[in-house]
């Protein structure tokens, strides 16, 4: 069996990896004419996806590369402490969630997938398939096709392989903020190595965290419109954070600024599956970074398709099993970040009973025990 892998971001290496543990063979194929070194900030690989990429033996690198960062503190704008949550629930053997810049995390599985043999064809832009009943091919931009037994989805929120399965499909949803960040060092902006601070500012959201080197790793949340993008977004940045009793406002003027991108996610989609093709990751249940979740749950899909593939007797049942075993903890997940992001564009009276309140609800999920449908969530081969 050969499966077609569209898309090789961070899911696309992993699903390749996971196939070829199960005797698939695959080969994946990326629309743009370069791979994805130094493209993207960074972001949280939670413990439980750090567990998928144990069941992959691909989990070394990441660790070596990224911050151990197992708690949270939340604040408000004023400088009031909320409370504090941990980023993630500790593994058996203490491994915690960690922060990784996105391009070293896409370099580490793209590289693990190549080395273990799998093809990799860039400038690859999919513009339609034919699904045959016992074959399926895609058909490319640059005039060339390639067959096999599945296609699998991992092309992102803005998936063209879930409109061709689906033209009916709700589009992503823009979840009302523009999302940027970066890295700098500086002796001013210090904090304790490990601690993600979030800050529920008055205009603004702003975290970050400190790694041992001594760099700040921070990102901001501004509510805006779709579509609004100011020539310059430092000042509009620095203003927005201004009135908040933190260094937001001074880090932002003094740092280098990645892009600002809009943050989306997926409703609840109708189909994820159809014939001998399937949708997975952000194709299939995009959720905004608000919770942490994006990465694992995509190398979670992974691993889970390839079992069904191998312990299920065709695609087509193989396909049901994974829809059924996968998404109601990841609409669960979509939901659960869609409500944190909404509260990170609060207005004026949302935002005072969002200070209020938020104490109170931090006590109650303080307990591991009620992040543990997230964070104890184990997938294996």
């Amino acid at each position: 069996m050969k499966a077609l892998v569209i898309g090789c971001g961070i899911g696309g290496p992993a699903i390749a990896m996971a196939l070829r543990e199960v005797g698939v063979d695959a080969e994946i194929f990326e629309a743009y004419g370069a791979s994805a070194d130094g493209v993207g900030a960074f972001l949280n690989v939670a413990s439980n996806g750090l567990d998928a990429l144990r069941a992959l033996d691909a989990h070394r690198e990441v660790l070596r590369a990224g911050i151990p960062t197992p708690d949270l503190v939340m604040w408000s704008g004023t400088g009031k402490r909320l409370g504090a949550v941990s980023n993630g629930l500790a593994l058996d053997d203490g491994t915690v969630s960690h922060t990784i810049l996105r391009a070293d995390l896409h370099r580490i599985v793209r590289d693990e997938a190549v080395r273990r043999g799998i093809t990799i064809s860039y400038g690859r832009r999919m513009v339609s398939f034919e699904d045959t009943g016992d074959r399926v091919t895609a058909r490319f931009e640059d005039g060339g096709e390639a067959t096999g037994d599945l296609l699998i989805a991992a092309d992102g929120v803005h998936s063209r392989t879930r409109r061709l399965l689906d033209p009916t499909a709700p589009e992503p949803r823009y979840a009302g903020l523009y999302s940027g960040g970066g890295i700098v060092r500086d002796q001013d902006f210090t904090g304790e190595p490990g601690v993600y601070h979030l800050v529920f500012g008055k205009r603004a959201f702003f975290g970050y965290t400190v790694a041992e080197s001594g760099e700040t790793w921070w990102f901001a949340n501004l509510p805006r419109e779709l579509g609004d993008v100011p020539a310059d977004w430092r000042p509009v940045l620095a203003e927005a954070f201004e009135p908040d009793a933190n260094f937001s406002a001074d880090l932002v003027r003094r740092a280098e600024l990645g892009p600002m991108l809009p943050i989306h996610d997926l409703p609840p989609l109708p189909t994820w599956h159809r014939g001998r093709v399937l949708l997975t990751g952000d194709a299939a249940h995009a959720t905004s970074p608000s919770s942490g979740q994006g990465a694992s749950l995509a190398i979670e899909d992974a691993v889970v398709l390839a079992r069904c593939l191998r312990d299920a007797g065709d695609h087509r049942a193989a396909f049901r099993l994974f829809e059924s075993e996968r998404r109601d903890r990841v609409e669960r997940v979509v939901a659960y970040a869609r409500t944190i992001s909404n509260s990170k564009a609060a207005g004026p009276v949302a935002r005072v009973f969002r200070d209020a309140l938020m104490p109170y609800f931090l006590k109650r999920s303080a307990s591991q025990e009620s992040l543990a449908w997230m964070y104890r969530h184990q997938v294996s081969l």
